[in-house]
């Protein structure tokens, strides 16, 4: 690009004449062309920042919204993990625990460590300090609930355990189909069927021809197995912990051994007359503590006998997977 060049009439010998700028009006039409820059460019800066903003401060700006944004939904996390939580307890407090007779955790255990010293001083001092102390205090508030929690459901599932374990020794089924006829049960006898004296009758009489087959009430483990001088002939007796004991007598055959472990509707005998007995039949007798109990509050006669066959039949295949 050429230079543009300014000319001038010079009257003394009408000739046009390039006009020369003296070295100083150079320089000082140089610092004014760039001082009028410079205040061009700082007007024009200014008002760029004040109405849009430098490309820098809309980034933090925008970075700044994001925080706010996943501040605002690490606190819906936080409510939503302490209402899962509080959703746990009622079912703790209100559900299994008294199924299983067990005591509420007390409150004062669910809180332990909330409030006191302030813990979160060196949270302070920060443009969001407010927001910073309750979100930490909502996260230590789930910790301490969710370490009670998981103690509670793990005490829970111990005495649940125990519970069933309780429920399978317990002696809660017939021992024989309910297709036969219930005969004396527990009362005073005036007259004992062979004695001819009048005797206590300890135990549940059922009207068994021979060859019936016997159950084992519950899960327990046989202390007798054989002849009982007492009466009952062949016997069986069965220990099932917790206090309780079942007895079988008048049996024909045995099938169990003193010490062998049985499961509830294991086949342990065969009805038979034995001992002092009139007539074929099976004497059935529960004792807790050492008290004769009458064996009819243990289990359920109104089954069917199809109900009654299916049950025994589901116990030898639970046996048999064990």
């Amino acid at each position: 690009m050429l230079r543009t060049r300014k000319y001038v009439l010079d009257l003394s010998d009408l000739q046009y004449k390039q006009v020369r700028w003296h070295w100083k009006k150079k320089l000082l039409h140089i610092i004014l062309w760039f001082a009028g820059s410079v205040l061009v460019a700082t007007v024009y800066g200014t008002f760029i920042e004040n109405t849009i903003g430098s490309p820098k401060e809309k980034l933090l700006s925008q970075q700044v919204e994001n925080l706010k944004l996943q501040y605002t939904l690490v606190g819906r996390e936080l409510d939503n993990s302490i209402g899962v939580l509080n959703s746990l307890r009622l079912s703790d407090d209100r559900r299994y625990r008294p199924i299983l007779d067990m005591d509420s955790v007390p409150e004062s255990y669910r809180k332990a460590g909330f409030g006191g010293v302030d813990r979160y001083i060196d949270l302070k001092g920060y443009m969001n300090s407010d927001l910073l102390i309750e979100y930490k205090s909502k996260i230590d508030e789930i910790k301490v609930r969710a370490t009670v929690q998981k103690e509670s459901f793990s005490s829970i599932a111990e005495m649940s355990s125990e519970w069933k374990r309780e429920m399978d020794h317990f002696p809660g089924i017939s021992p024989v189909s309910v297709n036969f006829r219930l005969g004396d049960g527990y009362k005073w006898r005036t007259i004992h069927p062979v004695l001819g004296t009048p005797r206590m009758h300890n135990g549940q009489d059922f009207e068994v021809p021979y060859g019936t087959e016997v159950y084992a009430t519950g899960d327990g483990s046989v202390i007798e197995s054989g002849w009982n001088s007492g009466g009952f002939g062949n016997c069986i007796v069965i220990d099932h912990g917790y206090g309780l004991q079942t007895v079988y007598g008048h049996l024909s055959d045995i099938k169990v051994i003193t010490g062998q472990n049985v499961k509830r509707g294991d086949l342990i005998g065969i009805s038979g007359s034995s001992g002092l007995s009139s007539g074929p039949h099976l004497h059935y007798q529960v004792e807790q503590f050492g008290a004769h109990k009458n064996p009819v509050n243990f289990f359920n006669n109104d089954v069917s006998v199809e109900e009654y066959k299916d049950m025994i039949q589901a116990f030898e295949s639970k046996s048999k997977l064990r």
